[in-house]
C-alpha cells in the first residue's frame, strides 16, 4: 500500500476566536499538539476555532507540547481533553512500553479518529553529500525531541535499515525548528522529521540552504509492518526538490480519554468532520482526512461519544 498526496500549500496562519458568552456552565477543552513549527500546532489551532464557534460555553486553548508521547501521557493524566499522536506511539502507550516513554499501559485512552499520514522526512544539507540512509553513517543527525513520536520513528527506521544511533557520528535530540537552525549554521548534517508534507520547518530550511531529501526504500516499510506503510514525498514539496522521493508514512490519530464526557467527545468528532475545509485551510496535510477511514487501524478503543457519531453516519471499522 502506498500513500501519496498532492501538496496544495499551507495557510499563512490561523485565528483563535474568543469563547462565546453564555449563561450556563463553561466547557474547557485543552488541545494537545506539538512544536509551533510542525503540523500538529496549526491543526490544533483550526480545531480550537471550530470548537470555540461550535460548542456553546467552550473555553478552548491550544497547548504546544513535545507531541505524541507527551500528549498521550497528558491525556491519561486528565491534563488535556483531546490531542494528536502517531499511531505507533498510541499502540505503545496502550501496551505500556517503558522504553518508548510509557512505564505502565495507559488504559484510559480512547480514540476519536484516524487523521492524516505523517511522512518520515529526512532532509540533509546538499554539502553533506547525504543521499541515502547508508550515507547517514558517521554524520550528525537530529532525531527529534527525546522520546517524541518522531524519535521513536527514527529508531524504528534506522533499525529496519540495519542501523542504530551508534552508526551516526553525532545524535541530537532537538525539535524541528532548533534542528533547522543548526543546519543553517552548518552544525548539523541532517534532520529527521515525522510530519505532514510541507512542514513549516523544512520549507524554511529549503529556502535558506540547498537541501537533499533522503530516500527511504519501500522495503523498510515492509520490514516495519503495520502501522508503517510506503509513501512518497512528491516533487516540489520543498524548494530544490525536483523529483519524487520514496519514504515511509504512519497515520496520526486524534485521541481523548475516559475523563471526557460522551457528549463532548461526540461534539468534537462531529464538528471536526463538518468543518474539514477549515482544517485544510490550516494545513494541506489534513486534506487526507476522510470519515470513511476514521476507524481504520485504530489501536485503542473508540470513545463512546465518537462512536455515536460514526453510528449516525454509517461508518464502521470493517
Amino acid at each position: 500500500m502506498t500513500i501519496r498526496i498532492r501538496f496544495a500549500g499551507i495557510a499563512a496562519g490561523f485565528a483563535l476566536a474568543s469563547a462565546p458568552v453564555v449563561g450556563h456552565a463553561q466547557e474547557f477543552i485543552n488541545i494537545l499538539t506539538g512544536g509551533t513549527s510542525g503540523v500538529y500546532y496549526p491543526v490544533g489551532g483550526a480545531l480550537s476555532k471550530i470548537y470555540t464557534d461550535g460548542i456553546e460555553g467552550a473555553k478552548v486553548q491550544v497547548q504546544s507540547t513535545k507531541a505524541s508521547v507527551e500528549n498521550l501521557n497528558l491525556l491519561s493524566q486528565g491534563k488535556g481533553e483531546i490531542g494528536i499522536a502517531l499511531g505507533d506511539s498510541v499502540k505503545l502507550a496502550a501496551e505500556g512500553d517503558a522504553e518508548a516513554g510509557f512505564p505502565q499501559p495507559l488504559e484510559n485512552l480512547r480514540g476519536i479518529s484516524a487523521m492524516y499520514p505523517n511522512y518520515i522526512q529526512i532532509v540533509a544539507s546538499e554539502e553533506s553529500g547525504i543521499k541515502t540512509l547508508e550515507d547517514l553513517k558517521g554524520k550528525a543527525l537530529s532525531v527529534g525531541a527525546p522520546k517524541s513520536g518522531t524519535e521513536l520513528n527514527a529508531r524504528a527506521i534506522l533499525a529496519a535499515a540495519g542501523m542504530s544511533y551508534d552508526d551516526l557520528g553525532q545524535v541530537e535530540y532537538l525539535p524541528f525548528a532548533e534542528s533547522v537552525e543548526l543546519m543553517k549554521n552548518r552544525q548539523l548534517d541532517a534532520t529527521l522529521q515525522s510530519a505532514g508534507l510541507g512542514v513549516a520547518s523544512l520549507k524554511d530550511l529549503s529556502t535558506a540552504i540547498p537541501i537533499s531529501v533522503v530516500s527511504v526504500p519501500a522495503e523498510v516499510a515492509e520490514t516495519l509492518g503495520d502501522p508503517y506503510v510506503a509513501g512518497t514525498i512528491p516533487a516540489g514539496t520543498y524548494d530544490g526538490q525536483d523529483e519524487d522521493v520514496a519514504t515511509v508514512a504512519v497515520i496520526n490519530f486524534l485521541v481523548s480519554s475516559t475523563e471526557v464526557s460522551d457528549d463532548l467527545a461526540y461534539q468534537m468528532t462531529k464538528l471536526m468532520y463538518e468543518n474539514l475545509d477549515e482544517l485544510a485551510a490550516a494545513h494541506a496535510a489534513t486534506s487526507e482526512i476522510d470519515v470513511a477511514n476514521a476507524l481504520q487501524g485504530m489501536p485503542i478503543p473508540v470513545h463512546p461519544g465518537a462512536q455515536k457519531y460514526y453510528d449516525e453516519v454509517g461508518v464502521s471499522a470493517e
